[in-house]
Formats: C-alpha cells, sequence, structure tokens
C-alpha cells in the first residue's frame, strides 16, 4: 500500500464522518453498496474515481482536490506509475544470419518471415499493455449500479422549482443558514434550514425513532417525512423543501407515532441575517 493511499482514506473518512451518514444511507444516496463503502473507508480497496465524486456531491465538497489524491494513489495502486518500463517489450534475441539464397524468392520469404516475427512481437507486447491498463475484473460489485452523470455543484432549482424536491439531489445544502434547533420530548431533533441560493427551506432531523413523522410548510404546500427503518434513526434525514424568501415563516411539526403523543411545532422567521430563536408549541 502506497502513502498515497492510507492518505486518501483518511480524507474520505473525515467527509463521510461530516455528512453525519451511516454506511447503509451513504449507500443510498450514492452509486456503491454499503460493503463496497466499508472496504473503501477502512483502505481495504481503492475507491473508484466516480466514488470520490459521489462522496464530494454528499458532503458539499469540491472534489478537486481529492481527485487530483485520488489520481496519484490509483497511479501506485494500479501499477501505471511504472507502466513504462514494465511494459516495454523484451529485446528479441539475435537470429543468426539467413544463408545465403541463390534465388530472389527465397530472399522475399525470409524477409517475410523477418516482418511476421516482428509484427507478433508487437502485438503480444500490444495486448499485455492493455491487460494492464484494464480494471481488474474481480472489482465488477464496485462498480456503479448505474451510470453516473457529471454532477454539478450550483444549485439545479430555485423556489416554487424547489418545492417538495430533496435539498440533498437539488445541491441546497451547500452553506445552508440554520434557523432554528428545536429537541423533542422523545429526544429527537428538528432543525429548520433555509438556503438562500435555492429560496427555499426543509428540516435536518435526527435521534429519531421509527414511525415518528415531520410536517414542513412555509404558508403553502405542506410536505411530510416518515422514519421509516434503522438507518433513518442512526443519521441525518430530511424532509421535502418549501418555497421560501426573506420574510417567510417555516413551521415545522414533529409527531410521534404512539395514537396518544402530542405534536410538537416549532416555527422561525427567515430573515436576512437568519437570526431567529425557536417558538415550540403545541399543534391545534
Amino acid at each position: 500500500m502506497t502513502t498515497e493511499h492510507p492518505r486518501l482514506t483518511a480524507e474520505l473518512r473525515e467527509l463521510r464522518a461530516r455528512t453525519g451518514l451511516s454506511l447503509a444511507a451513504l449507500s443510498e444516496r450514492t452509486a456503491y453498496s454499503k460493503s463496497s463503502w466499508d472496504r473503501y473507508l477502512n483502505g481495504r480497496s481503492l475507491p473508484p474515481r466516480h466514488a470520490v465524486q459521489d462522496l464530494c456531491r454528499v458532503a458539499d465538497e469540491p472534489d478537486g482536490r481529492l481527485l487530483a489524491l485520488w489520481e496519484i494513489a490509483e497511479s501506485d495502486w494500479s501499477g501505471r506509475a511504472a507502466l513504462p518500463a514494465a511494459a516495454e517489450p523484451p529485446a528479441q534475441p539475435q537470429e543468426p544470419p539467413p544463408r545465403p539464397r541463390t534465388s530472389g524468392q527465397g530472399s522475399h520469404r525470409a524477409g517475410l518471415v523477418v516482418a511476421l516475427a516482428a509484427a507478433y512481437a508487437l502485438i503480444v507486447g500490444g495486448v499485455a499493455l492493455a491487460f494492464l491498463l484494464l480494471p481488474d475484473h474481480k472489482a465488477t460489485g464496485d462498480e456503479p449500479r448505474s451510470a453516473s452523470a457529471p454532477y454539478s455543484l450550483a444549485p439545479q432549482c430555485h423556489g416554487a422549482a424547489c418545492e417538495g424536491r430533496d435539498p440533498s439531489r437539488m445541491v441546497c445544502g451547500t452553506d445552508p443558514d440554520t434557523l432554528t434547533t428545536y429537541r423533542t420530548s422523545t429526544g429527537g431533533h428538528v432543525e429548520l434550514r433555509w438556503s438562500e441560493k435555492c429560496g427555499a427551506s426543509w428540516a435536518r432531523v435526527w435521534g429519531t425513532r421509527i414511525g415518528d413523522r415531520v410536517e414542513i410548510t412555509a404558508g403553502g404546500p405542506t410536505h411530510n417525512l416518515r422514519i421509516r427503518n434503522r438507518s433513518d434513526t442512526e443519521t441525518y434525514v430530511y424532509t421535502p423543501m418549501v418555497a421560501a424568501r426573506p420574510g417567510s415563516t417555516v413551521s415545522a411539526c414533529f409527531r410521534p407515532p404512539s395514537a396518544d403523543g402530542e405534536p410538537e411545532c416549532v416555527s422561525a422567521r427567515v430573515r436576512m441575517d437568519t437570526t431567529t430563536s425557536p417558538t415550540p408549541s403545541s399543534a391545534r
């Protein structure tokens, strides 16, 4: 293992820690399986280039620096750094000079044999080079489940176009403002967030239990989030977005799964300085 690979692994682990995502949740948000991410983040396998791009996208991190580090690590890992010397065809043994022939046809045949031998050597060298450059076929399980399109760090929607959309997929989670954070009676957290670039708000939720629900609105449509499985309880989950501009009031209601559980609601007003305080209240 090269020194570049452990460094890349450490950088990716730190980036994943910043997202707060479990391996299962990271798998759901990228094109790679939970077991693949386990190998990548523990240094047992070099991640594909697209995996590095996927993690940077999820973490809202520009990928230029990590891709440059990946190029160095991949070059040493695959052996391409030493490829020019290794791929050079071995020197052909000196053949004894052909015996003199009396006919022009014999000389032509000897020249043809030499040309065929040279062509054969070139083909063998080319095939060896191709196998060195091809990825390991045993690693097909680490390939993306579907073709990955280039990712953009620019927001993919704004205002009404963001209504009901996923803030991560729409790249709205880059440097959002936190309007307020509310702790529920069951120990969960509901954090209202707002993106000026996207003109939209959403709630980030964690510490929840299976069956919990969160509703969010900003005076328009109401969108819902349900905690469906254990993976959702172990990481951050996000409600769909609601269009919100400066001056809008964003409200979220936390609803526990028990029939006798009281809804807990919190509101915050969007301002340019986003200096707000929580106003928890009971739902009507």
